[in-house]
């Protein structure tokens, strides 16, 4: 008797055979990550982590994240497994993750090595330049198994940073105070991302020239030298907020009325919408130019 072939059934037979493709990229300590397939439960250690998990198409394939990772509305949902400074280890690996991606600049480093002794993949994320933006876009879509979208969202972002650097190029300079935090009085150095931002729109940051990456600085300092602009960052800024500075008068941003309050979440994660809230500084210059 002649067996009849189901169609179906080879066609299944088939895709069980098919071998899943390793992926494989550096992270931004240097080091290669692999892993034997795309990676489906990802635990995103910082909340800018999490927006370009989704931005590269990671939605549905975050497992947890740590706190303030509130952005999409769809990630204050998700599973919260510690902060930056302490991850609470029995629940992320309850949740069977196959890829932890943690920040270089912020991460509890002790816990995430015990992980990896775990056999859970680590991957080091830090944007330090704008177009270490869209790099990463790249890398996590091809971490995803979606190395398209990951290209076409990069490829988008560097349009969009493109035509923003057109629009402000050759604007007249404008000194500028980047203010973090209030008491104690910190800022930011000339190699800081957010610096980046600030020159692309045609401001000097009055304390680039500082070694530490994040100092500390007297208000003397300020006053000595004497910004055009003083941004103040909405984590970093205390209710006084601009009323701290209005007793100096002496100070050309003060006495013009240059000082303006900055987006924290925009401006002070490096993920997807830091050009929203670098297009936004730009404007703020802009108001300072006219005045």
């Amino acid at each position: 008797m002649k067996k009849t072939r189901n169609p179906l059934l080879l066609f299944l037979l088939c895709l069980l055979v098919i071998p899943v493709q390793a992926v494989s990229v550096v992270d931004d300590n240097g080091r290669t990550v692999t892993l034997p397939g795309p990676a489906r439960r990802i635990i995103s250690a910082a909340p800018h982590i999490t927006e370009l998990l989704y931005e590269s198409g990671g939605e549905g394939h975050i497992a947890g994240v740590t706190s303030y990772s509130d952005y999409p509305e769809s990630a204050k949902t998700l599973p919260l497994v510690g902060d930056n400074r302490r991850l609470d280890m029995e629940r992320v690996l309850s949740l069977k993750p196959d890829l932890l991606i943690a920040w270089s600049g912020g991460a509890p480093v002790r816990q995430i090595a015990q992980l990896e002794r775990y056999g859970i993949p680590v991957f080091y994320s830090d944007p330090k330049k704008l177009e270490d933006i869209p790099e990463t876009l790249i890398r996590f879509g091809i971490l995803l198994g979606q190395p398209e979208t990951g290209r076409e969202k990069a490829a988008a972002w560097r349009k969009r940073l493109a035509a923003l650097k057109k629009q402000y190029e050759n604007r007249p300079v404008l000194s500028v105070f980047y203010q973090v935090s209030e008491r104690p009085l910190y800022t930011l150095n000339g190699k800081h991302i957010i610096s980046e931002g600030i020159q692309l729109c045609g401001g000097r940051n009055i304390f680039s020239d500082l070694a530490v990456l994040a100092p500390r600085v007297s208000l003397e300092a300020v006053l000595e030298r004497n910004p055009d602009v003083i941004l103040i960052s909405g984590s970093g800024g205390s209710s006084s907020g601009a009323a701290f500075w209005q007793r100096f008068s002496i100070v050309e941003a003060v006495r013009k009325h240059h000082i303006f309050q900055v987006d924290a979440d925009r401006m002070d994660r490096p993920g997807p919408r830091l050009l929203e809230g670098i297009s936004a500084l730009c404007g703020q210059l802009e108001i300072a130019r006219k005045r």
